[in-house]
């Protein structure tokens, strides 16, 4: 099926016709990136959506201006034909039914199956994509203990329900690997699962060879890198209303976006369409708007409620840490997971810096004795790496430092017992394990 009969087929996705008032703009301008539609400003909402050719089965737009010389209207679609005094009618904002039934099934950014399993059932709750954050007074606190089978992540930077964390990493580095591997973690009743962006080879690899245990469990929304920059705009905020539907039921939900950064790129491509100026790295200032504003949906719900777990991935643009939107999103989220490129060129996987992780929830996990030893093992390695070069210069000779010399014996040891691949166990008891791995070194003392 085309991306256009999808389209066509989006009945139920937008508010009724007969709720609108059937008023109709003409196209007066047509460029690559958007057309201007007049005769419709004064009754058109920025946000909503307009269909072109048709009331019933024409192009999809959205607004994305709205001004008193028209509005300006971004296609949902890469290319289509519109030509000059083309007919626009009103549309209503997107909206969705989401259903039990659809765990397992893999679907596009407006909710409609692309796996060619047949229609997908629409539930009975007409839901905005485009929706706000629980109020912060009436939300949960966020307390309870995640395992995620991931020894360094258990250790170091631990996960409750209701956290959002982000996973930072330059391409390459083994960011969706990883991700991989946190979509196994328990104590989730599902997952939904949103790929933004990818190689459209790739979306077949991550959901047949990489999470293949959890389909049945999991909704996965594709918006591949060939889609236009709508499509990829809007899938995450439809994994986001999917995976609220299930928290508003009760359940702890599981949410992977992969990546943020694609989003905040396709924010972008809209934003400039919009007539925005760019203001750092060429993003506009509505980019900075939108990351927290679909961030804070996810998390603890309201009393009665579940929970929404976030784990976004966020691409670095050159391996550098400090973009502006890596940034945003890490001044957003309740902790930040860096891969390095050098660690994963050490053959060390999970490529993780222990250093520079940090989880905002962990004292929610460790007991006492587990965070003096996970500040402890921050210690050794932070001495290690601080004297590398140092050591490879040979300026360091054994019985100056204690410390030192317990640094070098103990650390590469420590980094054998965080290592970990998707084929390996999954860690039970992640500070007993190390305990054991350690205690295999003359002169470790198991903690």
């Amino acid at each position: 099926m085309t991306t256009l009969e999808r389209l066509k087929n989006s009945a139920g996705y937008f508010r009724r016709q007969r709720e609108l008032t059937l008023v109709s703009g003409m196209v007066t301008e047509v460029s690559s990136s958007y057309y201007r539609v007049d005769g419709l400003s004064e009754f058109l909402k920025f946000g909503e959506c307009v269909r072109i050719g048709s009331a019933r089965d024409g192009h999809l737009g959205q607004v994305v201006r709205v001004g008193r010389d028209g509005a300006i209207i971004k296609s949902f679609e890469n290319r289509i034909s519109i030509g000059l005094k083309s007919p626009v009618y009103q549309a209503g904002p997107i909206e969705i039914a989401p259903h039990s039934s659809w765990t397992g099934r893999v679907l596009n950014a407006f909710a409609q199956p692309v796996d060619d399993l047949g229609p997908v059932i629409q539930g009975d709750r007409l839901l905005e994509v485009d929706a706000s954050a629980p109020k912060a007074m009436q939300r949960t606190r966020v307390s309870s203990p995640i395992r995620t089978g991931v020894r360094v992540i258990d250790c170091f930077t631990p996960i409750c329900a209701g956290q959002r964390i982000g996973v930072f990493a330059g391409s390459g580095v083994g960011k969706s690997t990883l991700l991989a591997m946190l979509t196994c973690s328990r104590g989730f009743d599902m997952a939904v699962i949103c790929l933004v962006g990818e190689r459209g080879r790739e979306v077949r690899e991550f959901l047949d060879d990489t999470v293949a245990s959890q389909n049945s469990a999991a909704i996965t929304i594709v918006a591949t890198g060939d889609e236009s920059p709508m499509m990829r705009r809007l899938a995450p905020s439809t994994a986001m209303t999917i995976a609220e539907y299930f928290r508003n039921d009760g359940k702890s939900v599981l949410l992977i976006i992969d990546s943020i950064t694609r989003f905040a790129h396709a924010s972008r491509e809209v934003a400039l369409a919009a007539g925005e100026p760019p203001v750092a790295h060429g993003f506009t200032p509505s980019v900075f708007a939108d990351l927290p504003r679909l961030l804070e949906r996810a998390g603890p719900g309201e009393e009665g409620q579940g929970s929404i777990t976030g784990i976004f991935s966020v691409l670095v643009d050159g391996d550098d840490h400090n973009n502006p939107i890596a940034d945003c999103v890490r001044a957003t989220l309740d902790g930040h997971i860096v891969l390095e490129r050098e660690i994963a060129d050490q053959g060390r996987y999970p490529a993780i810096n222990v250093l520079t992780s940090i989880s905002r929830l962990a004292h929610h996990v460790w007991t006492p004795e587990q965070q003096q030893l996970a500040l402890k093992l921050r210690s050794l390695i932070s001495k290690f790496e601080d004297t590398r070069d140092l050591r490879m210069l040979g300026g360091y000779q054994t019985g100056t430092d204690p410390e030192l010399d317990q640094a070098v014996v103990l650390t590469p040891k420590l980094y054998e017992a965080i290592s970990q691949s998707p084929q390996s166990p999954r860690s039970e008891d992640p500070f007993r394990e190390i305990a054991d791995q350690l205690q295999s070194v003359g002169g470790a003392r198991s903690k």
